[in-house]
């Protein structure tokens, strides 16, 4: 069986540093941080204060205010993104555009927690009479994030969310580049989003003791291979891309930013949140991209990591990629754009692949910022792009995003050639 090309034709972002591509791809190449004291509750009782919010944000400039109610907020980063994303490419004009092979496949880790935590919170201070919200159940559950988008633009093929912890959006990614590359659609919206800067969120997460502290400076706080890295900084938002059946998007005239060229998975097989030491499963991810998009470790010219700023994580990611890369590994950019962004779990991978894309459409590295002392535990002969920004010819970027539990996906695009 030939397998078909998959390219990418369209992109939105909805991110703690920008609410549009343009926005969000400036502030990545500026080194822009997004991190900042929470405004959304009182924080003075949590261990950490500040998360990466969205900046001048209003959902009632996107979507009705009655419809957005029946919304989580993880939907509504849902719809924004995907919105964006269908638009810049074009598809809905599309005379030929055959809805039944259109589909959405959504990434998300957690899904409808504000919700969660809002009806809970009411059940338990009342008197025990089950008064909820006939939209909590929908509003809460994180399949319905594909399901509105689907119902906005009447696409009827494959549609579901793939729910694999901060791994869900490059799940969701290589699911719909497998089904397109089947001839099982034409068109897939695919990506992820997360809405987890609430009480629950940050306290579940400081329980875990994953989270920075540094609440004195939280611009500076998300610091990947720092020697002083404490933990990673929360973020929110999504990002959407619409992957796209070759020879279907040249007969439309679509404008293409990139190829994806294949995806790897697997797990790790050794603990609950923290990651295997060797990094035994992000090498096999990393090692079955490369098989499935047919190249060899030395074509590819940078890696966005996961790079979360947890001391355990970054040291595991690195030694993965000196197992894979050898000395080719040298000759590679590597940068964590968590830095700037926070850490938007389920969404982590669509936003980080849509920088993948747009590094390889632009031959611009986006920098890890917030680098002040060397790590001796990491190479540091490695290129981590610290601080600044890089201009070269990237031909080929893979993404790495790895999730609690284990699941360990990494995703590839390479630069549109006809």
């Amino acid at each position: 069986m030939v397998l078909k090309r998959v390219v990418v034709t369209g992109l939105g972002a909805l991110t703690p540093i920008g609410n549009s591509i343009d926005e969000y791809w400036k502030s990545l190449v500026a080194g822009k941080s997004g991190a900042a004291p929470i405004t959304y509750f009182d924080v003075s009782k949590f261990k950490t204060s500040f998360a990466c919010e969205l900046k001048n944000f209003q959902i009632e400039d996107f979507i009705d205010k009655k419809e957005a109610r029946k919304l989580d907020q993880f939907s509504q980063y849902a719809l924004v993104t995907a919105s964006q994303a269908v638009d810049d490419a074009g598809i809905v004009q599309y005379s030929k555009l055959n809805l039944d092979r259109v589909g959405v496949i959504w990434g998300s880790g957690i899904g409808g927690l504000k919700t969660f935590q809002e009806e809970a919170r009411e059940f338990f201070i009342g008197d025990g009479t089950p008064r909820f919200n006939p939209f909590f159940i929908p509003k809460m559950i994180a399949d319905i994030a594909a399901g509105h988008i689907s119902i906005k633009y009447g696409f009827r093929g494959p549609n579901y969310v793939t729910v694999s912890a901060c791994a869900s959006s490059t799940n969701a990614i290589i699911d719909s580049f497998n089904l397109i590359r089947l001839g099982k659609a034409d068109v897939i919206i695919t990506g992820g989003s997360e809405a987890a800067v609430n009480e629950m969120g940050m306290g579940g997460f400081n329980a875990l003791k994953a989270l920075s502290t540094r609440n004195e400076a939280p611009e500076s706080a998300s610091r990947p291979f720092d020697l002083d890295r404490d933990g990673f900084v929360l973020g929110e938002g999504g990002g959407a891309l619409v992957l796209e059946e070759y020879e279907h998007a040249i007969q439309r005239g679509a404008t293409i930013y990139a190829e994806v060229l294949g995806g790897g998975m697997s797990g790790d097989a050794y603990h609950m949140t923290a990651p295997h030491p060797e990094g035994v499963g992000a090498r096999n991810t990393m090692l079955a991209a490369l098989e499935d998009a047919e190249i060899s470790p030395s074509d590819v010219d940078y890696i966005n990591v996961h790079g979360t700023s947890t001391p355990l994580g970054d040291v595991a990611e690195v030694k993965a990629i000196q197992s894979v890369f050898g000395d080719h590994a040298y000759k590679l950019n590597i940068s964590s754009t968590k830095s700037m962004t926070g850490h938007l779990l389920g969404a982590a991978g669509a936003v980080e692949a849509i920088a993948c894309v747009l590094a390889v459409k632009n031959d611009i590295i986006p920098p890890t910022i917030n680098h002040f002392t060397d790590d001796p535990e990491l190479d540091n002969k490695l290129n981590f792009t610290f601080n600044s920004a890089q201009k070269r010819e990237v031909n080929i970027a893979l993404s790495n995003t790895f999730g609690f539990g284990g699941h360990n996906t990494s995703v590839i695009v390479k630069k549109f050639k006809k």
